[in-house]
C-alpha cells in the first residue's frame, strides 16, 4: 500500500515537472475568455496552436445582421468569390439576427470570418476569440467620424475649459457621440457634463448644431460625418461655427476573423481582404469606401473601450446577457407595433 502511495506521489511529482509547460503556455490572458490566450498583450486572442487551430474545407462568413440580410449577401458575394480565389476553399454566407448570435455564432467555430458591428466588436474580441483587422475605407484612412465641439464662430469660448457656466447641447441619453463618448471623454479634458456646464437634450445632431448657430446653446458635442454632411447640403453656412474639441476617431464595422484558424490560413485570409477592391455596388452601399482599411483592435478600439469602461459597459458574459435581454425587449416592442 506504502510503495503504491510513495509511485502515485512520484508520479504527481514527474508531471509537475513535466507539463508545467502546458500551464505556462498562457502566461497573459487580459479580460479574455478562458478559450483564448494573449501573451503578446495585443488584446486579442493568440493564434490557436498547431495541432489545435482548424482547417475548415468550408469557410462562413457573415456581416453585423441588418433588416434584410439578402441585401448585404448579395453585396459580399464578389468578395467571398475572391476568398474562395485566394484561399482555394469555398465560401457560404451565414445569416444572424442579432448581434449576440453573431458572437455566439464565432465562439461555437461555426462561423470564421466576419464583419461586426463597432460595439459588439468588443464582445467578439473578448467572448469569441475574434481578431478584427481592418475596416471600411479608403487609401487614405478608414470610414469613421469623430466627435467635434461646436461653438458659434464668435464666441469667446477657446477651450474646453471655457464650457464652465455654460448651456451645451447634447442630443439624446442614448446618443453614443452626442451624449455618452462626451461623458466619457471630456473629464480627460477637465470638464465634466452636468457638473461643470448645463446639459440641455436637442433631439438630434443638426438640431445641436443649428441650435448653435442660432445662438440657443452656447456649444454643442455632434458627430462630424453629419456636420459635414450639413456643410455639403448647405444647412450650415461655412466659418458659422468653430470647432474647440475633436476626438480620436471612432470605427465603423470591423472586419477579421476567428483566433481558431490555422496560422497559414489566417495569412491567405489577410491577403485576401486587402487585396480586394470594392465593387461598384459596394462602394455606392459604403458610402464611397472602396477596400479594406488595416487597423489593430488595441489602437483604434482604444475610443470605443474608453466610451464602453466609461459607461458602465462591460465586454464580458454579463454585458453580453445584457445586451442579449436588450436585444429581446427590442424585438418584442419592435413586434408589438407590427
Amino acid at each position: 500500500m506504502r510503495k503504491s502511495f510513495l509511485g502515485f506521489l512520484a508520479m504527481v511529482f514527474i508531471l509537475a515537472f513535466a507539463v508545467p509547460g502546458f500551464a505556462e503556455e498562457c502566461s497573459n490572458r487580459g479580460i479574455l475568455d478562458t478559450m483564448y490566450c494573449d501573451n503578446d498583450k495585443d488584446l486579442v486572442a493568440d493564434n490557436a496552436l498547431p495541432g489545435e487551430c482548424k482547417d475548415p474545407s468550408t469557410l462562413v462568413f457573415t456581416y453585423t445582421p441588418v433588416e434584410d440580410p439578402a441585401v448585404y449577401q448579395d453585396l459580399f458575394a464578389d468578395f467571398q468569390a475572391h476568398i474562395k480565389k485566394i484561399t482555394g476553399k469555398d465560401v457560404i454566407y451565414y445569416t444572424v439576427h442579432s448581434n449576440s448570435a453573431q458572437v455566439e455564432a464565432m465562439r461555437s467555430g461555426r462561423l470564421h470570418i466576419a464583419g461586426y458591428s463597432t460595439g459588439p466588436t468588443g464582445f467578439a474580441v473578448n467572448l469569441a476569440g475574434y481578431v478584427p483587422i481592418a475596416v471600411k475605407g479608403d487609401e487614405k484612412e478608414f470610414q469613421g467620424y469623430n466627435l467635434i465641439v461646436i461653438v458659434k464662430k464668435d464666441s469667446p469660448i477657446q477651450t474646453m475649459a471655457d464650457l464652465k457656466g455654460k448651456k451645451v447641447a447634447h442630443t439624446s441619453p442614448s446618443s453614443n457621440s452626442g451624449n455618452l463618448a462626451p461623458r466619457a471623454l471630456f473629464p480627460a479634458q477637465g470638464i465634466v457634463p452636468d457638473e461643470d456646464y448645463t446639459v440641455v437634450y436637442s433631439g438630434k445632431h443638426d438640431q445641436s448644431v443649428l441650435g448653435v448657430v442660432h445662438g440657443d446653446y452656447d456649444a454643442a458635442p455632434v458627430a462630424s460625418d453629419v456636420y459635414e454632411r450639413m456643410l455639403r447640403a448647405g444647412r450650415v453656412d461655412e466659418g458659422a461655427v468653430r470647432i474647440i474639441y475633436t476626438s480620436p476617431r471612432f470605427p465603423t464595422s470591423s472586419f477579421g476573423y476567428s483566433s481558431q484558424l490555422c496560422p497559414e490560413l489566417v495569412e491567405k485570409i489577410k491577403e485576401a481582404f486587402f487585396s480586394y477592391r470594392y465593387t461598384e455596388e459596394m462602394k455606392k452601399a459604403f458610402d464611397g469606401a472602396d477596400r479594406f482599411f488595416p487597423i489593430t483592435y488595441q489602437k483604434d478600439w482604444a475610443v470605443i473601450r474608453d466610451i464602453a469602461e466609461a459607461t458602465g459597459a462591460s465586454y464580458n458574459e454579463e454585458g453580453l446577457n445584457a445586451m442579449i435581454a436588450k436585444e429581446k425587449a427590442d424585438a418584442e416592442k419592435k413586434a408589438k407595433k407590427q
